[in-house]
Parts: structure tokens; sequence; C-alpha cells
């Protein structure tokens, strides 16, 4: 890590507080005492960047929910705008805009669902008061997952469109985190999401140029392709994609690994066979 620099480092700090508070066992109960004030005297430097008006306030507010869930003094000021702000910016139908202005891109499942939700997980723990339940949040990340399965074509592809498609698996996040914590929307099996996301991994993956000679993932999408980089992006970002691995946590007898294999919905689609309505979801209302 480097605590000091571009704004840049937000985003790297955020994404470490994440895994505190997805894996403290495996992580930030491994460490000793002097590395542990060494994070968090780390994490309240950075209150001093300026994070932009998007989904920039959930990093800022990533570290900050980290602090209070390990009892340290958190700024509740940036907490509140952020949890606030996109409560605001949510369009409907399971889907944020990031910032005042919509994207269509996959940032939903990059960043904004999932950390909504965590950050208003450990505001609940704290008693910290949220324009939106728990509740609420995965409700709208639940019916993002059932579109984002809908994305994934009866041959195992989706479309790159959008900011950071280098992120490459990372657009299903939403997904592998439902399987692992919460569970799958309704509409979807475990067999199935096992299915689709199998079947994209090995055609993305099978493709030539995905690695460098020494094995670490090079700039691309599907192979090497580093004009897909952005501005902000390099080798170390392309590991995003391995936040679709979350299911590994899951034992061998959880139904995401034991369920049959099942065609996902694009597959029964085109094949003429049954498969589930689809419809708009509101999700605005508290519950």
């Amino acid at each position: 890590m480097l605590w000091e620099g571009p704004t840049q480092i937000l985003v790297d700090a955020a994404y470490i507080a994440e895994s505190f508070l997805r894996a403290p066992d495996a992580t930030w109960k491994l460490l000793n005492e002097t590395t542990r004030q060494r994070y968090i005297q780390c994490f309240k430097g950075l209150r001093v960047i300026r994070p932009a008006y998007n989904n920039w306030l959930l990093f800022r507010a990533m570290t900050e929910a980290f602090l209070l869930s390990i009892g340290e003094e958190a700024d509740r000021f940036a907490l509140t705008v952020a949890v606030n702000k996109l409560n605001e910016w949510y369009l409907s139908d399971g889907w944020y805009s990031d910032g005042p202005e919509f994207a269509l891109d996959y940032y939903n499942s990059y960043v904004i669902h999932p950390m909504y939700v965590e950050i208003l997980e450990v505001c609940k723990a704290k008693k910290f008061q949220t324009p939106v339940s728990t509740v609420l949040a995965i409700c709208r990340m639940q019916r993002f997952n059932v579109f984002i399965e809908r994305l994934i074509s009866p041959e195992g592809t989706y479309p790159a469109f959008g900011r950071s498609v280098i992120y490459r698996m990372g657009a299903f996040q939403t997904l592998a985190l439902a399987s692992w914590k919460y569970g799958l929307p309704e509409e979807l099996s475990n067999g199935q999401v096992r299915s689709a996301l199998s079947t994209v991994m090995r055609n993305m993956f099978s493709i030539e140029g995905n690695f460098d000679d020494k094995n670490f993932l090079r700039l691309g999408f599907a192979g090497h392709q580093p004009e897909l980089a952005n501005y902000y992006t390099n080798n170390g970002s392309l590991y995003m994609t391995a936040l679709v691995f979350m299911p590994l946590a899951l034992p061998v007898t959880h139904p995401f690994w034991s369920d049959q294999a099942a065609e996902w919905t694009s597959q029964k689609a085109w094949s003429g066979k049954p498969f589930p309505i689809d419809g708009h979801h509101s999700l605005r209302n508290e519950k």
C-alpha cells in the first residue's frame, strides 16, 4: 500500500477494509496489535482525501464503517452523507445511479450494491441510523442479481459495456456475494448460477493472452487488450475478478456446489423452454 499520493489510495484502502469485514478471522484478527494500529491510523489519515461525488462516497464510508465496527472513532458525517446519497441515487428496479447521472456499466456490481449493503450492516449493528434497512438494500441487490444473470448469453458470454470492463468477472460480484452470504433470489437456483458463472469463466480465461509469462493477469477483458484500461487502472486492478470466487468459502455440501447443474435463464429462453416472466420492481419503500 502507498499511503501517500494520488487519491486512488482511498479505493485500495476501502477494499482492504471490506476484506476485514468479510473475513475478520482470516484477516484482521490474525494481525498483531502494532499492525492493527498502523491500519487504523492510515485509514484515519485518508480523511484528507476528498472523494468524487459518485460511488467514491462508499470508499470513504467503507473505511469509516470498519473503524466503527472495531470500536474506533468514526467520521459519522462521512457515513451519513454516503448512506443518504446512495439512497437518493436509487433509480428503481435494482439500479443505483453512480452519482447525479446514470452510467450504464457494471459499477452496481463492482462497488455500489456490495459496499452499500455491508456498510448498512455495520451501521445496524452499531445502532447508527440509516435511511434504509439492510433488508431493503439486500432486496434491491437481489433484484439486480436477477437482471445480471439474464445478461449471460446461452453460450456463456456477457456484454462488454461501460467503464472498467477489465475487472472481468467482478461484474458478477453481487451474484457471488449473494451465493455466499445471503442466498440467491427465488427466481434463481444454485445450479443455474454455478453453471452460468463457470461457463463464463471457461470462455473468458481459455482465450490466449489473459496471463503473462509469469502467470499474472494482463490488461484486457478476454485476452490482452491494454487499450481497454482506464486512466485509473493498473495490473492490481485486474484482480477485482477474484471477487466472483466468494462461493469458495462455502462447504462442499452447500447447495451451490451440491445441486445439479441447470440451464440459466437465457439458455431456457433461447431454446423454447419455460422461463420466469420478468417485470419492474420499485423497492423504494422501507421494509
